[in-house]
């Protein structure tokens, strides 16, 4: 392929020429190639074909072929001219070939309206040296169609209002120069559709409102050069669909109002570039779409409004650039980000999703799944391993934080408190202590429970031991005082324990040989519980006036009441220093 020029010239020599299937032709073209200092750079022949030899062949209805020919303004608008015919009106051009032919043109090469029948519409390795390219409105009926290797010089490249009935269709290894290549409201049928290792050069590139059908799509390797790359509305069907290490070059990237159908899409290891990047409103019936290890560039990124009900999508170890991310009512089965470095506001305020990934990922900015003026709907977060430099924006009641970290069934005990200690930290960080307190609890309560079946699952004999310590530790610290982050509920247990005692107190003595020596054996039952709540309240606060003390087993009584009195009013110092002092 001859890329690499700046001008060229064409001499028609008399001289036959043969091509490789051996047709014969009275005349040569050569074809000379200067580079910017007027050195020639290559140098070819090829056939010399005048258009109205074409045209016969169409008026004849015969197969055309012109591989390895020059053919110079080629146009359907002069055949349609010459014939006196209408400007729109069909041309039906029976299996065309044009391997490896040069098509010239001072002002464009025009096959619009024009009807490719039989078995193919063979351009490979066509060179458009100069001048535009007008396919609009062209049908492929059953042919495939062969663009492969198709060098198409500067200039805008129009295959608006195609339709690719039902053929396979190739542009692999094409390579387009500067200028607009429109392809809207293209229909590629049910084949087929390879742009593999495209390279698309500068300027706009337009798929606006095209159907792609059910046929498998690739733009694997394929590159865009600086200008818009548009999608908008356009229509996928079964087919997967592949975008893998594609380069989106410098400009706006419009996927808004996709369908993407059912198949698989792979933007896996994509370079988007610099330039927004817009998949609002896409909808994706089933399947899944992946964004593994692909660059974003810097820009906005929107995934706002995506209706993947059933579907997921997988953005992960992937650079998002400089600019702001937003999931923004979007109706999602799974959204991973993991192990992504999150450096930028990331808005999660989803409409629903049943499982979101943020595992591994690095936060450094503000990660947003705090409703607003719609409720958001998140069935399971997941942001075990997070490192988090920045902040999440999360409500522990609207978001019902307890229940999906809680109530997730793909991880550890372990992995529950530290996705509760992240989120402590992180409410300790921005002031929200009430809900700090809320994560705090729920952190020790799955760190005790993961202690108490590691334990077990060491040395099954030793674990009998933990069922105790664990249910002191689950009635003590948890039921107690919530870990000492609820300093009324340390004052009601206390107060609770203090009555216990009393009672127990006044009972005893009626039961076995045992009495306190302040209180008269003879007074009746309530007198003496009255009296028994102040000797209680001496041993229980450890004030000991020694104007009252224990005969017998209730000494045993006291001294236990004392050691839980010194307890409980430490563990409701801590419980209120811990509320008052942050």
């Amino acid at each position: 392929m001859i890329t690499n020029y700046l001008s060229y010239k064409i001499k028609i020599k008399d001289l036959e020429f043969v091509t490789e299937d051996g047709r014969k032709f009275p005349n040569t073209a050569a074809i000379s190639f200067y580079d910017i200092n007027k050195k020639e750079t290559d140098y070819i022949e090829k056939a010399f074909v005048e258009q109205e030899t074409v045209f016969q062949l169409i008026d004849n209805g015969e197969d055309i072929n012109i591989n390895e020919c020059y053919i110079e303004n080629f146009s359907l608008k002069n055949y349609r001219k010459s014939r006196n015919i209408e400007k729109d009106e069909i041309v039906k051009i029976k299996n065309f070939s044009a391997i490896d032919c040069f098509f010239d043109s001072h002002g464009e090469t025009d096959f619009s309206f024009a009807v490719f029948q039989g078995d193919f519409a063979n351009f490979s390795k066509a060179h458009f040296i100069n001048g535009g390219i007008n396919f609009d409105s062209v049908n492929f009926e059953k042919a495939d169609a062969d663009f492969s290797y198709v060098y198409f010089n500067n200039g805008n490249v129009d295959f608006a209002n195609v339709i690719f009935s039902g053929g396979d269709i190739t542009f692999k290894n094409t390579l387009f120069g500067e200028g607009e290549k429109n392809f809207q409201y293209t229909d590629f049928g049910k084949g087929k559709l390879s742009f593999i290792n495209t390279d698309f050069g500068n300027g706009d590139v337009l798929f606006l409102n095209s159907d792609f059908s059910d046929g498998e799509v690739s733009f694997k390797v394929a590159r865009f050069g600086d200008g818009k790359v548009d999608f908008h509305f356009s229509k996928f069907g079964k087919g997967d669909i592949s975008f893998e290490q594609t380069d989106f070059g410098t400009g706006k990237k419009d996927f808004r109002k996709i369908e993407f159908g059912s198949g698989k899409v792979n933007f896996n290891r994509a370079v988007f570039g610099d330039g927004d990047i817009s998949f609002e409103a896409c909808q994706l019936s089933k399947g899944k779409i992946t964004f593994k290890k692909t660059i974003l560039g810097n820009g906005l990124k929107s995934f706002e409004l995506l209706e993947f009900h059933d579907a997921e999508i997988l953005i992960e170890r992937v650079d998002f650039g400089v600019g702001n991310v937003s999931f923004n009512k979007s109706h999602l089965k799974t959204l991973s980000l993991k192990s992504c470095h999150l450096d930028n506001y990331i808005d999660l305020r989803v409409a629903k999703c049943d499982y979101v990934d943020l595992s591994d990922t690095i936060v450094r900015d503000i990660l947003d799944i705090q409703p607003y003026d719609f409720d958001v709907k998140i069935t399971n977060l997941n942001i075990v391993g997070m490192r988090l430099l920045g902040r999440i924006d999360i409500d522990w009641y609207k978001n019902k934080v307890d229940k999906i970290i809680g109530l997730q069934t793909d991880t550890t005990h372990f992995e529950k408190a530290e996705q509760f200690r992240i989120l402590k930290e992180n409410y300790g960080n921005i002031g929200l202590y009430n809900f700090e307190d809320l994560a705090y609890v729920q952190f020790k309560r799955f760190e005790q429970k993961s202690d108490f079946h590691v334990a077990l699952s060491k040395n099954k004999l030793h674990g009998i031991w933990q069922f105790p310590a664990y249910g002191f530790k689950w009635l003590m610290f948890d039921k107690v005082g919530l870990y000492a982050t609820s300093p009324s509920r340390v004052f009601l247990s206390t107060m609770v324990t203090y009555l216990f005692f009393s009672l127990i107190h006044t009972i005893l003595p009626y039961m076995m040989d045992t009495a306190i020596n302040c209180i008269d054996p003879a007074t009746g039952f309530m007198s003496r519980f009255l009296n028994t709540m102040y000797y209680s309240a001496i041993t229980f606060f450890t004030i000991g006036y020694g104007d009252c003390s224990p005969v017998g087993f209730l000494r045993v009584i006291a001294s236990l009441q004392g050691f839980i009195g010194v307890f409980m009013m430490s563990y409701f110092t801590v419980a209120f220093a811990r509320k008052i002092l942050r």
